[in-house]
């Protein structure tokens, strides 16, 4: 007989269990409004995206299909990839759309939640040169969404259930989800912490210097650099500190979330750097558990409006009807619910070893190369090559990398938001001399005179959007990598006469650099710039040429 295990270890046990369980708890009526947040993220992104329809989405833009798919390291998987006619990618656009509006409302809710990620993946997949870390994070939020009950309350699918909905879920799913924004937040908290900028308190200020990216309150805040240098050494805190949204619990939690909500905030009304506020404060929602909305209805019925009072159930019972008349079709029997109830277990239990596994070879090849002697190879360079090999060379790491990758769900090993573990310090604007068949010098890309000074005094207006400015991003990377260059300098060859009247002869492409200190944040003209060629390229049949910038007019 094998020894009885001691009471105390028991009991033990029994309060770990119950300790982790309520860590993930995730409260249904939660569960709810990051639905409606998820939906809505996709409408207003598909709004978004619509300005730039023909430059950015069609065949006869700047991302042919072509382009995406020779670039691509694996084979992406897109429904936008099944056609290039502009007529039919605009039909997808609108159904794309129209699932997110049953995501909204909750009918058939789990369907909804699996169309509207592969319909995700695919725009993103149909544009990758346009995508930040927002795209990614709100990716893998929908993902993980896929396996938790989304349409328990507040849904259509609610008022066909006919029962009282579930108060709350626990399970890998809401571990995994939870742990997605504890994962984002810590790894760049960490390599954030590997810059005395940072840790200094610099790094606040320097980011609002940047005019490329700062908007609505940038110019006024960064006036005030001693508070953004203690807002910034408070964002890094969080950060290495962001494990406790999952181990506290009660209203501790509900004050850490809220300041994780404040930061998000502030990031909106300062920095133009795309959906990631919006998708961060949706993610830090889940972390809101049942005393939030305890406090929530008791805070209504103070000034009498009882959430869940029969005010509430008396407006709502309108909506309940008419949800009531939509149609429910399900499949029903014994055997297709116990076939869906395997399917599901055992897709999540695949998903759950596949993570395990992934995460154990990473830790057992960083083992010896975290504690390997000191050499040439600084420790970071140790790291992240160990990483890279790990992620290319490892049977089986392989595989599930390259599945991630066509799925759009690859983890970031390290997510670098704004640019860690240094700031980005140098500001950009693009200039394209351009050459004209009559010889007349224009900048081709701000469509102006050829000068080399600056497009704007706010350089983020020389983006029409700003998934623009990630564009140009990965422009300004390209080079000799790929062909995003020569296929817009391609396209602004052909598209100039329409415009303009005349054809385009010749094109370069220079992005100038301004190095950013804090003795020149708010003077850019006193900032010593620097000039890179990007792309040299002949329109038609003419060979390249080089055209040179004009001085700037500044004194050395």
């Amino acid at each position: 007989m094998s020894p009885a295990v001691p009471p105390g270890v028991l009991e033990s046990g029994r309060r770990l269990r119950r300790f982790g369980r309520q860590c993930v708890r995730i409260d249904t009526r939660t569960l709810a409004v990051f639905r409606v947040f998820a939906a809505l993220l996709i409408v207003a992104d598909l709004f978004l995206r619509a300005r730039n329809f023909s430059y950015f989405y069609t065949d006869r833009g700047v991302v042919p299909r072509s382009l995406v798919l020779e670039t691509a390291s694996t084979y992406p998987f897109s429904i936008y990839h099944l056609t290039t006619d502009p007529t039919l990618i605009a039909a997808l656009f609108v159904l794309q759309g129209l699932i997110a509006i049953q995501l909204l409302v909750g009918y058939k809710t789990r369907l909804a939640t699996i169309l509207s990620f592969l319909f995700v993946v695919s725009l993103d997949h149909h544009n990758p040169f346009v995508l930040s870390y927002a795209d990614t994070l709100f990716r893998l939020l929908l993902f993980w969404a896929i396996f938790l009950p989304l349409g328990e309350r507040w849904s259509i699918d609610a008022v066909h259930a006919d029962r009282e909905p579930r108060p709350s879920v626990a399970n890998a799913a809401s571990a995994l989800i939870l742990c997605q924004m504890i994962f984002m937040y810590f790894t760049n908290g960490l390599i954030k912490s590997q810059s005395d900028v940072w840790t200094g308190g610099d790094a606040a200020p320097l980011v609002l210097g940047l005019d490329e990216m700062t908007f609505l309150l940038g110019d006024f805040v960064r006036q005030f650099s001693t508070l953004l240098e203690y807002g910034g050494l408070l964002w890094f805190v969080m950060l290495v500190t962001s494990p406790l949204l999952l181990l506290l619990r009660g209203r501790p939690r509900m004050l850490l979330a809220a300041t994780f909500v404040a930061g998000h905030l502030s990031f909106a009304l300062t920095v133009r750097i795309g959906a990631f506020s919006y998708v961060g404060i949706a993610g830090v929602t889940l972390f809101l558990q049942s005393q939030f909305w305890d406090d929530a209805n008791a805070a209504a019925r103070r000034v009498g409006v009882g959430i869940d009072g029969s005010r509430v159930a008396t407006r709502t019972a309108s909506l309940e009807r008419l949800a009531a008349r939509v149609p429910d079709y399900r499949l029903e029997g014994e055997r297709i619910l116990r076939l869906r109830r395997h399917a599901y277990t055992a897709t999540l239990g695949i998903i759950v070893l596949t993570v395990l596994f992934v995460t154990s070879m990473l830790l057992f090849n960083l083992a010896p190369a975290a504690t390997g002697a000191d050499g040439e190879e600084s420790f970071e360079d140790r790291i992240d090559g160990t990483i890279d090999e790990t992620m290319t060379e490892t049977t089986g790491v392989r595989q599930v990398q390259t599945v991630a990758s066509s799925l759009g769900i690859e983890q970031p090993i390290g997510w670098g938001v704004f640019a860690g573990p240094d700031p980005r310090t140098t500001d950009r604007y693009y200039v394209f001399p351009a050459e004209t068949e009559s010889g007349e010098r224009v900048d081709a890309y701000s469509e102006r005179e050829l000068t080399a000074e600056r497009p704007h005094d706010e350089l983020q207006k020389q983006y029409g959007t700003y998934r623009e400015r990630f564009y140009m991003n990965s422009v300004r990377r390209g080079g000799f990598q790929n062909d995003v260059p020569v296929v817009l300098a391609s396209h602004l060859c052909e598209t100039w006469a329409d415009e303009h009247g005349e054809e385009l002869a010749y094109l370069n492409m220079y992005v100038i650099g301004e190095e950013i200190t804090h003795e020149t944040i708010h003077e850019p003209e006193t900032r010593d710039r620097e000039y890179t060629m990007i792309y040299s390229h002949g329109c038609g049949d003419n060979g390249t040429k080089a055209i040179e910038l004009p001085a700037d007019g500044r004194e050395d």
